[in-house]
């Protein structure tokens, strides 16, 4: 099984005809990923990877759907005109890779997702992918690496972390560990997915038995995970590592999202928290591997 995506969802690609969106739509495809349009205004007509391209998301839609998830590779400052028109057009998942995109803009696609019942991951993630099913936005860079490195399995990753992300399922794939789905859930202060949202979708998934999670400080999401597992919203086995255990307070930490402020949101005041519900929390990151292993045997 798997979470937000599989290999029969339709898939469009925003920005198709850039850099990064050329680029990535021979991944997403390569890998198996049913991405059946793209989209960049005024240049209907042509193919990018033999993907037909459209002016808009509606005709795009009209044409090649319903769509099911649409993948962003705008320029920052133009993220929030594309995916609220994709959201008018009823899709239902989008992926944000840009970073950068202002505050208020993400708020204000938040607002409008909730409205109509989307849900978008990112901004400033790499995506999203269920190995041997689909691939959406630019997670293992070709689809020959995306094959190699991550397996499918029962173990869900979510991080907050880009290279992280493909670290821990690498590794894990190494250990005969794969996975069911791998989440970055993006870098910034405000994400559309966070990670109490991911595991609530692991913990649904009958085909994940356990989940790996890559936090870091700044922000509450892995207290909030902490919450969940306390209140029983979430049931499986949490393997996790936090980073930015030397950071101090006003240090940001990698990511915009990773800073701590006033007190709140420290590396010791994470772990602790998920210590208490009972989580798994590794201190060196190559444990995590031996560790996941351990905690499958005993299921």
């Amino acid at each position: 099984m798997s979470i937000l995506i599989d290999e029969k969802m339709k898939v469009v690609i925003q920005g198709i005809t850039g850099r990064e969106g050329t680029a990535r739509a021979k991944l997403m495809k390569d890998y198996g990923t049913n991405v059946v349009a793209g989209v960049t205004p005024g240049r209907k007509g042509e193919t990018v990877h033999g993907i037909p391209v459209y002016d808009t998301v509606e005709e795009a839609n009209e044409r090649e759907g319903p769509l099911d998830v649409s993948v962003i590779f705008i320029p920052a400052a133009l993220v929030r005109e594309a995916a609220l028109e994709a959201l008018a057009a009823g899709i239902k998942l989008l992926v944000i890779v840009p970073d950068r995109v202002p505050l208020f803009d993400v708020l204000e696609i938040a607002r409008v997702a909730r409205e109509k019942g989307s849900r978008f991951v990112g901004p400033n993630t790499l995506g999203l992918i269920s190995p041997g099913k689909a691939v959406l936005g630019m997670i293992g860079g070709r689809a020959e690496s995306a094959r190699e490195w991550f397996k499918p399995g029962v173990v869900g990753v979510t991080s907050r972390s880009g290279g992280i992300t493909s670290a821990i399922s690498y590794y894990l794939g190494k250990a005969g560990i794969g996975q069911s789905t791998i989440i970055h859930v993006g870098g910034d202060a405000v994400v559309g997915t966070s990670h109490p949202d991911v595991v609530q979708l692991f913990e649904k998934d009958e085909g994940t038995r356990a989940v790996v999670m890559f936090g870091e400080i700044g922000t509450s999401q892995e207290e909030r995970v902490a919450d969940l597992i306390e209140q029983g919203g979430f049931s499986k086995p949490l393997i996790a590592f936090i980073g930015g255990a030397a950071a101090k307070s006003g240090t940001r930490f990698s990511h915009a999202g990773a800073i701590i402020e006033g007190g709140r949101g420290t590396h010791e005041g994470k772990v602790r928290r998920l210590r208490e519900v009972g989580a798994h929390v590794v201190e060196d990151f190559n444990d995590i591997p031996k560790v996941t292993m351990d905690v499958l045997k005993s299921l």
